[in-house]
Parts: structure tokens; sequence; C-alpha cells
């Protein structure tokens, strides 16, 4: 008989040895090996075998252990299913029935490193009912409805795609806004205080800069020499003595010359001596304060609020200048107001009824004829079919009626043959938002005048959406 027969004693205890259980670390799970004994493993991972795979797993170790992870978690729960549906078990006699089989995926291979942490996943995932006791952690199989399951996952893909849905529209509006603002610059038109103010609001420091410092209290000795250089005034007044006084305490505190009065924003707002020795010397040679980019914001904020008073204070605007409102009777909208979703309005079109206070309007819904009340910024406008009757709610030839001739999709713009107005024959093109459809039996009224100035659909206040019977 020869040295490896198969039914020398060698041979035998071999395969008696390999019927039972071994030690789970010295399994490898890629080439399906089971060593004996540490000696064992350590031979098996210097074969060209073990390591041709540790080189495949290398390239996406976190897709094979997922892998992994995937098929002991789907065989383990099958098991739970046939052998405990009902029954409350403990886990280690489940992981014990499970593991008898010799061609298991071993628990070493995947994410879990121990039994706990993968019956906690089950708990937390809602798979199985967990409880720890003392005398070990016992598992319950939930059963879930077909049904449910299907609804559920329906539900969770519609709110998936609402949400896509939604992203894709603040993109194209936002792609819309900065196309306008190119071809506005392209045309040579000068875009409006907002849109040039845009990159102001942004606060930045070049690296030249120092740090900004901020001190509450002026210095004890610079408090003390400016109330004896206002005390040293003979013929000031106890009124300009407290002003002077005030403002070298300020300059103090801001690490500034005191000899000279400054202003917020780095510049001398007086020019005219103060009293006693308040004022600056006509020939003073000191450094000049550097302006920083938080002064520079703030002369810029003050110049817009400016401008804007002057316009508001002044006549009505000319015809061409575009509004922050657009409201008009008789348009054709789509609601846009989630608060309405559960009404059924979300995403429905209706025709504007009245416009109130410019911004809100009452829209009766074309599908019941219920009359809302949405706010601007919860509208839309809607684009006809060519041949249909629109009306131009913004924009240079604002209020005019006009024919839908065709659409251009890649600019975001529809062709329209004017019927009223001083441009009457005319063909223009024009932004999406700037045109709407008009209801067949409604009318328009132009918009509503007013004199303020801003883009499309900026109004501000939040949702103010609610619905009534008509």
């Amino acid at each position: 008989m020869g040295k490896n027969d198969f039914l020398t004693p060698k041979a035998i205890a071999n395969r008696i040895k390999s019927k039972g259980l071994q030690k789970l670390r010295w399994y490898c799970q890629l080439c399906q090996k089971q060593c004996r004994d540490e000696n064992g493993f350590k031979c098996h991972q210097t074969s060209e075998g073990h390591k041709r795979q540790m080189e495949l797993f290398g390239m996406n170790a976190h897709r094979v252990v997922e892998g992994y992870s995937e098929e002991f978690e789907s065989a383990f729960m099958e098991h739970l299913r046939r052998a405990h549906p009902f029954s409350r078990v403990l886990a280690k006699n489940v992981y014990n029935e499970y593991i008898t089989d010799r061609h298991h995926v071993h628990m070493n291979s995947t994410r879990w490193l121990t039994l706990t942490e993968f019956v906690k996943y089950l708990g937390k995932s809602g798979q199985c009912k967990v409880e720890e006791t003392e005398k070990g952690w016992y598992i319950t199989l939930i059963h879930k409805d077909p049904k449910m399951q299907l609804e559920e996952e329906r539900r969770n893909k519609r709110s998936e795609v609402e949400r896509e849905e939604e992203e894709r529209h603040m993109a194209a509006l936002q792609e819309q806004i900065e196309r306008a603002k190119r071809a506005r610059l392209e045309k040579g038109e000068p875009l409006s205080e907002e849109e040039e103010d845009e990159e102001a609001h942004c606060l930045q420091r070049d690296e030249t800069e120092g740090p900004i410092k901020l001190s509450l209290a002026a210095p004890q000795p610079a408090a003390a020499a400016a109330a004896a250089a206002v005390a040293g005034g003979a013929g000031t007044s106890g009124g300009a003595v407290a002003a002077g006084l005030g403002r070298l305490g300020a300059a103090a505190a801001r690490g500034l010359p005191t000899a000279a009065p400054v202003s917020v924003f780095g510049d001398d707002e007086d020019g005219e001596a103060g009293g006693g020795g308040g004022g600056r010397p006509t020939g003073h040679g000191g450094p000049t304060h550097k302006r920083s980019k938080l002064d520079e914001l703030m002369q810029a904020e003050l110049r817009a609020k400016s401008n804007a008073a002057a316009s508001s204070s002044s006549a009505a605007p000319e015809g061409g200048k575009r509004l922050d409102y657009w409201l008009a009777p008789g348009i054709v909208v789509k609601v846009l107001a989630k608060e309405l979703k559960e009404h059924g309005y979300y995403k429905q079109k209706g025709v504007v009824e009245r416009v109130v206070e410019r911004y809100v309007a009452e829209v009766a819904m074309l599908g019941d004829g219920a009359v809302v009340r949405v706010d601007q910024a919860q509208l839309e406008t809607v684009i006809p079919s060519p041949g249909g009757a629109v009306l131009v709610v913004n924009g240079a030839h604002r209020g005019c009626r006009g024919t839908l001739l065709s659409i251009d999709t890649a600019r975001y713009q529809a062709q329209v043959r004017l019927t009223e107005g001083p441009g009457r024959g005319r063909e223009v093109w024009l932004e999406y938002e700037d045109v709407c459809k008009l209801d067949s039996g409604g009318s328009s009224g132009g918009g509503g005048g007013g004199s303020d100035d801003g883009k499309h659909g900026g109004s501000g206040g939040g949702a103010g959406a609610g619905s009534s019977r008509r």
C-alpha cells in the first residue's frame, strides 16, 4: 500500500479532521481553503495562487468585501426564514446552524467583525427584532407585507424623481440668469445695481492685508491725553469738548493718530476744525489709513441705497425697464407651492383672477375651479403652443399682447408677433419668464403699474399659499 493511498491511516485521519469545523482565522475566503494551523496558513499565504487572488482583491477591495457581506446577509436571512420564521431564538444558535455547511461565506470576509455587530445591524435595518439578555442576543424575524414594501419603494422612487426634477429646474433657472447677463453685456446694456454689487457682497481679503483687530475700550493713557487735549482749548463750549473727546477716544481705540478725527470708512468726515484743537492740521504729514475691503463694501452699500432712494422719488420708470413684479389678471400660470401638494394643486395650472398688492395672485385652478392665493415667488409662467395668444409680462414690451410664433429651447426664448402697443406688427425674441399664456376668455391688466426695479420673481417674503373654494 502506498504512502499516500486513500486507505492509509494518515489519509483517514485527514478526512476525519476535515469533516469538523476548523478555526475561522485560518480560513482564506478568496481561495476558499481551510488551513488546520497557523503554519499551514502561512504557507498558503506564500503560494502563487493566493498572491494572484490578492492582486485581484487589491484592485477593488471595498467592492469585494461588500459582495461577501451581501452574500452572508442574504444566506443568513434565508436560513432564518426557513428554520425559525416565527420563533424568538438565540442568534448564536442560528449562526451555528448556518455554518454547518462547509461552503458557506465566512464572517471573517465580511464587514462585520463579530456576530454582535451583525445582530445590531439587523436590528437597525429593520429586518429583525433584537433583544439583549443575560443568555445572549435574541432575534425575531420581522414579516413585512409585500404590498407595503411595493408602496414604500414607489413612494421613495417618486420622491427621488421630484427631487431630481427640482434640481434640474433650479439649474435651468440659474443657467438662464447667467445667459441673460452675458447677452446684456454683449449688447452693451448696463446691468442693474443688484447684479453689479453681487461680487461686493462677498467679503474677501488680500494676503497682504493684516488681520482685522477690534478694540472695545481705549487705553487709559490715550484717554487721558485726549481729555487733556480737549480741556486745553480755552474758547471751546461744553458740547464741542464732549464731541472732541469722543472722536479722539475712538481714534485712540483704533490705533490711529489722535490728532485727526477719523470716520468709520477711513475718510475725514469733517473738513473744518472743531473747536479747541479738535481739527486736523493742514500740514499733517503722518501715514494715511489704508481702506479695507469692509470699508469699501459699506460704502458700496450706502451708494446703492442712495441711488435706490433717488430712483424711487423720481418719476415713473420707462417701459423698457424690468420690474420685480409681473403678475397680471387673465394669464395662465403654474403653481409651485409645495404647501398645496396635499390639496392636489402642486405643479397644476390656473388662471390669475386678481392681483393683490402686486406680488400675490388669486388663481382659479383649471381642474376643479378652486381659487387659491399664492405668492408670485411660487408661480411660474406658462408657454403655449405656437399660434397661441400671449401677454408680455415684463421688459420693454410689458403689457402688450401678441401671438407666439416659435420657441427656441436651446436659448430659452420665444418669438412673439406683437398685436398691441407701439411695436404692433413687430416680431421680437423674448425670454421665457417675460412671456405668459393668455386665457382664452381672460383679460390682462398690464401687470400693474409701479416704479420698483428688480429681477423677475424676486419678490420677498415667504410662501403665502392658501386655498379656498369658490
